[in-house]
């Protein structure tokens, strides 16, 4: 598997005909929680790229993809947790989505991950994703952030439309029989916006991490030759490096 820091991306082989090309890209599935969150952390997710939309985004994006999030989780994504196979089966049923863990690299972009809440290959290899969302806030609208996240999963499986499915509850109790849905398109210039803005993303975490290597390598310079100087000198020896 490729990371965010090799420079070279690697094609696939041609899929068989009888199979949807994004079924062939699968890196890994979330029932491998550990094996799962690697692979993510070594490309660009739906969730990295929803961050992003001002040069500061990118900073900040960089920042938590190197060092981690102190975030670990509250009672509102302990519900979405909760919520999110009850909904994915009334997506199921009702729209004939299959729910998904797996994630996908991109055809042309080993890098640019994704893992859609649900999936389905129609007749003629039409490709169709979910994602299941739960809101204490009634919706006017889809929230740009998700838009974002929406996008690239659609680029990174080749996904023509996607239903975004949301359900709205008061203190964590649902409100309404059934969840509420938009279908939302496939947006090409959207994407090539987020793919840009990705770019810039891995830009920066191949500089930091370059600039990091380099500050390790002279501290280790460095002491290597206060340790000489130690030795030549004595304990006491007054180096400056």
């Amino acid at each position: 598997m490729l990371g965010l820091f090799d420079t070279d991306s690697v094609g696939d082989s041609e899929p068989a005909a009888s199979i949807a090309p994004c079924l062939t890209r699968i890196v890994a599935d979330s029932g491998d929680r550990a094996a799962w969150l690697y692979a993510r952390a070594r490309g660009i997710t739906a969730t990295d790229v929803a961050k992003l939309s001002t040069p500061r985004s990118i900073q900040s994006a960089a920042h938590e993809k190197l060092n981690g999030s102190n975030f670990g989780g509250n009672s509102w994504t302990d519900h979405g947790r909760t919520r999110e196979p009850v909904i994915a089966e009334w997506v199921r049923r009702e729209h004939g989505i299959e729910p998904s863990s797996s994630l996908f690299h991109a055809a042309e972009e080993r890098l640019h991950l994704a893992t859609p809440d649900g999936i389905v290959v129609r007749d003629g290899g039409r490709v169709e994703l979910a994602e299941i969302k739960t809101t204490s806030k009634a919706w006017r609208s889809i929230p740009r952030a998700y838009l974002r996240q929406v996008w690239w999963q659609q680029y990174v499986l080749g996904a023509e439309r996607t239903l975004v499915v949301w359900e709205q509850h008061e203190n964590f109790v649902p409100i309404g029989d059934e969840p509420l849905s938009r279908w939302v398109d496939r947006d090409d210039e959207q994407i090539a916006a987020l793919i840009g803005l990705a770019g810039q993303l891995v830009d920066e975490l191949r500089g930091r991490t370059a600039r990091k290597m380099e500050a390790a390598a002279a501290a280790s310079a460095r002491a290597a030759r206060a340790a000489e100087a130690r030795e030549l000198y004595g304990p006491g020896a007054l180096y400056v490096p």
